[in-house]
């Protein structure tokens, strides 16, 4: 079994590192902008890469000492869009509490334009790393051992439903497609009450899981892609509308998400989109809450927010953010359908 050493903790608790970085295809979804959703893939890869760097890898780690590395807080913000092609600088540096039991990285993301590097991501992340309770266990190398947990999540406050009772329907077969939506279900019926929400029950397939078992946070990052593109299209608003009448896309400056626990491959995941605010009709804040129900019931798994707008495309490289009209801020707030 390879050792940890104190000298490779040491490196990854005070050494910055460096990396090249490109954001994936699949993350071009109009035009050659890239979507929220990769550049938090091209934070975590920067995040994995530092693991390496200092000699402790994710492989290594799980393999040889049954640790999975896990991002349980991704907090981003984007001020200036990546295209495809373009290769980003990467800066990650340590940021861990003196007597913290997750590791904390700040992390940034600098492209070129026009000849001069520009500050385009900044992202502070924590990582913990989970025993593995799936396989045999192993002990813990002892200069990892603040950082070790049984569970993800354990610090962090739930919301008020977390521990309420519930009663599930059986509405998330493999024929569902992609689950349900709305007032029908018991349990979504109970977590949107009166507020301003949307509510998704779905149930958590094999590739949004890692370490055998729970979702990774770039499941998560799916997750909130997809509640918001049901949301707007729930409110008479999707995506392919605003596109073909208007020419606008989304664009999302800022995305946050907290573990709270773990949530389970083949669980029933009941996401709920709840809009809070509408800020000077350029953006909107909403939060996002994810709920698994055991032993009957609510377990609350993560919480988050997003920022979201819209910007006008005038070509195929170029395009300006636009103010938000009263049928769109109608739909977000909930008072009328948007037709």
């Amino acid at each position: 079994m390879t050792e940890v050493t104190t000298e490779a903790v040491k490196a990854l608790l005070e050494t910055e590192t460096s990396l090249r970085v490109r954001p994936r295809y699949e993350g071009s979804n109009i035009n050659t902008w890239i979507g929220f959703k990769h550049v938090n893939y091209m934070v975590e890869e920067a995040v994995l890469e530092h693991f390496r760097a200092s000699g402790l890898g994710s492989r290594l780690l799980f393999e040889e000492h049954g640790l999975g590395v896990d991002l349980v807080d991704l907090d981003t913000r984007i001020l200036h869009a990546f295209h495809q092609d373009d290769e980003a600088r990467a800066l990650v540096a340590p940021r861990t509490k003196g007597d913290a039991d997750v590791l904390g990285f700040d992390v940034t993301l600098y492209v070129e334009r026009d000849g001069k590097e520009l500050k385009a991501v900044t992202s502070k992340v924590k990582v913990s790393l989970r025993i593995d309770g799936y396989l045999d266990r192993v002990d813990v190398p002892e200069p990892l051992a603040r950082f070790a947990v049984a569970g993800l999540g354990g610090g962090a406050q739930a919301g008020p439903h977390h521990g309420a009772e519930v009663t599930e329907a059986a509405n998330t077969a493999l024929s569902a497609g992609r689950g349900t939506t709305g007032a029908d279900d018991p349990v979504l019926a109970q977590l949107i009450g009166g507020d301003n929400a949307f509510g998704w029950k779905w149930r958590i397939p094999y590739p949004y899981c890692h370490f055998n078992e729970r979702l990774a946070m770039s499941g998560y990052l799916r997750q909130v892609e997809e509640v918001v593109d049901l949301f707007l299209a729930d409110r008479g608003i999707s995506i392919k509308t605003l596109l073909d009448d208007r020419k606008w896309i989304p664009v999302v400056p800022r995305s946050h998400i907290q573990f709270l626990g773990e949530a389970l491959m083949e669980e029933d995941l009941y996401t709920v989109f709840t809009v809070e605010e509408v800020f000077k009709d350029f953006t909107y804040t909403a939060r996002t809450d994810f709920y698994v129900v055991r032993d009957g019931r609510l377990v609350q798994t993560a919480t988050g927010r997003i920022t979201h707008g819209y910007a006008v495309f005038q070509n195929r490289s170029d395009w300006s953010l636009v103010s938000f009209d009263d049928h769109v801020i109608r739909a977000f707030k909930g008072e009328a359908a948007a037709g």
